[in-house]
């Protein structure tokens, strides 16, 4: 299985099996130093954390303008086949056959116990899928796919090809010079088309809450694309940090945190990526367990927590009902700029996740005051039309 992060105070710190020496670098490492990145390990790639502007400025600037972000060391796979979105289906619970060319859908792989292996975006083609997957997870999601569908598809890794994300709410601006087709996409949504001449793959989506594009770049052009984009006044370079405390404030999941192989989609509150007809039909790994859940409710739930004062509230921090009882741990913290204020996710009993209801977090043996709080933590500004 994927394994999960060690105990760090910023979940990029530190690579997924929790060691300190990476082994890969994206085409875009010499950029990332020109630029002045600090780089740190990360899934097993060199990556930048935070770039000269800071962590603080990038988030916001990202909210504000557009940000570049390399999201290269994500796997990029193809899938080919008769009928590559009815064979996907048997791996995870999302509705791909209902997807229409240049349609995409956020889904999972799951186990027998219903437990969450990934999470993934799959884009339905003419001819094929293409699916972007966590870096972390890419050897386990390649295999599964691989040994999954043997027989019925073909399964190709797209080393060739960088990966980058332009997102903010002048992002659409900026990537509309070098095609203006870019204006006329709606959210999760997917063109090939030429960017600046070179041809490329694109998609209306990311993951800071923010509208704006992921790009899949031949790898050989990627680093000249990038010099373009980050050429244009509205656009900085954005490193780990900022895309970590971006993607919380928009209340959106981080695996590996968030979601493991003992989370549910239920208890995730994420059963809006399963269909009606994936519900009545199963045929996807751990469908009893997690129809079995919807029917009679989880025991623990995913919930937003604002946390009293300033300090953010870190991963892995015991949260306490209002007696001191120990009742479930964040799994996702830090300090929100946007909100000025520490934002945080976790599971907590489902009879305690309603909005409002007030929690104790227990740091360095102290209980700190908190509260439930509805995600995402600021509005979520996708380009619907």
């Amino acid at each position: 299985m994927c394994k999960r992060r060690g105990r760090t105070r910023f979940a990029g710190m530190r690579d997924i099996m929790g060691e300190t020496t990476a082994v890969n670098r994206t085409v875009l490492y010499d950029l990332h130093i020109e630029q002045g990145a600090k780089m740190v390990p990360f899934a097993g790639y060199d990556m930048p954390v935070q770039y000269p502007l800071g962590i603080m400025k990038e988030h916001l600037h990202t909210r504000e303008a557009a940000g570049l972000f390399d999201v290269s060391h994500m796997g990029q796979v193809v899938i080919s086949g008769d009928n590559p979105a009815k064979s996907i289906e048997k791996l995870v619970p999302g509705d791909i056959q209902a997807l229409q060319p240049g349609e995409m859908r956020y889904t999972f792989f799951t186990n027998e116990e219903g437990g969450i292996l990934d999470d993934l975006i799959v884009t339905r083609r003419e001819k094929d899928l293409f699916v972007v997957v966590n870096a972390a997870c890419k050897e386990q999601d390649i295999k599964i796919l691989t040994e999954g569908l043997a027989g019925e598809a073909t399964v190709t890794e797209l080393a060739d090809r960088a990966l980058v994300a332009l997102q903010g709410p002048k992002a659409s601006d900026v990537l509309s010079r070098y095609n203006p087709a870019v204006s006329n996409m709606l959210f999760m949504t997917y063109q090939e088309m030429e960017i600046d001449g070179i041809p490329c793959f694109v998609t209306r989506s990311g993951y800071t809450g923010e509208d704006g594009y992921e790009i899949s770049i031949p790898a050989e052009k990627a680093a000249d694309v990038c010099r373009k984009l980050l050429a244009e006044a509205e656009v900085e370079a954005i490193g780990l940090g900022a895309r970590d405390s971006l993607r919380l404030e928009a209340g959106l999941c981080l695996y590996g945190h968030d979601l493991t192989p003992e989370t549910t989609p239920v208890s995730a509150g994420l059963l809006w990526a399963i269909s009606k007809r994936r519900r009545e039909e199963g045929g996807f790994p751990g469908a009893d367990v997690i129809l079995k859940e919807i029917a009679e409710k989880p025991a623990m739930k995913r919930v937003g927590i604002l946390p009293e004062g300033r300090a953010p509230a870190r991963e892995h921090t015991e949260i306490a009902d209002m007696d001191g009882n120990i009742v479930g741990e964040i799994t996702s913290g830090s300090f929100g700029p946007s909100m000025e204020a520490p934002v945080a996710m976790g599971y907590v009993p489902l009879a305690l996740s309603a909005s409002g209801t007030e929690l104790q977090l227990i740091v360095r043996g102290k209980a700190r005051a908190a509260k439930v709080a509805k995600m995402p933590f600021v509005e979520q500004r996708y380009y619907r039309g």
